[in-house]
């Protein structure tokens, strides 16, 4: 599936261009929280699907006086069966260049396996992957296993917390691959406005045992609005902020602002 969208991104604290896009998202939400009960109006009542995801591409160029690409790739799949297990693939990739010079240059990969305990207790295990050209990572593996809690759930809110402790291993240009303990901590949180809009804010945090001033933490917050059966519009900012750069002259943070339309199934 062929999505479009467009892909901002900077090497510095969220600036004043930031702040309008996150006003926007906001006036955004305010509009698509009127009733839109169309979207599922007329539809019989269906059993909740083992296999649930999403996935799309999209590209954006322009040519004249500056030239500039940008394109991205999604997916994440979901198995969720009648059991108290739960398995979650994610992935992501941005890339973006102006006048044959590449900008932007990040693959993140993900796995996630839950097991609920009760009905607010899980335990889990995951596997992250980065990559980060712009970071000056080639590679960052992080195998992670811990407890987590549910705060709220219900309909139409969600809200979950967890902690987690295992290994990190991770290479930048010029030096040996460093190896080290590793302990995360991590909230996900999803409010459906109406039957077609809904908010979704994810934080987690990745530290070294040996040295927990060496951290790695990313943040989004994104709105998606229903716009058929199956297709949707989504808005999701995107922050990733590294304490320790490998060299001095790459900075901490990158921001990057995503739209898109995206196909569910």
């Amino acid at each position: 599936m062929m999505r479009t969208a467009q892909v901002s991104t900077t090497d510095r604290r969220p600036n004043r261009r930031i702040l309008a896009v996150s006003r926007l998202i906001l006036m955004a939400a305010a509009i698509l929280t009127a009733d839109t009960s169309w979207a599922q109006k007329g539809r019989p009542p269906q059993s909740l699907p083992v296999w649930t995801g999403s996935g799309g591409a999209g590209v954006s160029i322009t040519s004249g006086n500056t030239d500039t690409s940008n394109y991205n790739l999604t997916f994440d799949l979901t198995h969720d069966s009648a059991s108290p297990n739960l398995m979650r693939w994610t992935a992501l990739h941005l890339r973006s260049g102006q006048d044959d010079t590449v900008t932007v240059n990040r693959t993140a990969l993900g796995f996630r396996d839950e097991y609920t305990l009760g009905t607010r207790v899980f335990f889990f295990g995951q596997l992250d992957y980065l990559r980060d050209t712009f970071k000056k990572i080639d590679y960052l593996v992080a195998p992670t296993a811990g407890i987590g809690y549910t705060v709220i759930d219900n309909e139409p809110t969600k809200f979950a917390v967890d902690v987690g402790i295992g290994g990190l291993w991770e290479k930048n240009p010029g030096l040996v691959v460093g190896a080290s303990g590793a302990i995360t901590a991590g909230e996900q949180f999803g409010h459906q406005l109406n039957s077609a809009v809904s908010l979704t804010h994810a934080a987690t945090g990745l530290w070294r045992m040996d040295d927990l001033g060496d951290s790695l933490y990313t943040v989004s917050v994104g709105i998606a609005a229903a716009l058929a059966e199956h297709l949707q519009l989504t808005i999701d900012l995107l922050d990733s902020f590294k304490n320790q750069p490998p060299t001095p002259e790459v900075l901490k943070n990158d921001v990057a602002l995503v739209t898109a339309v995206v196909v569910t199934y």
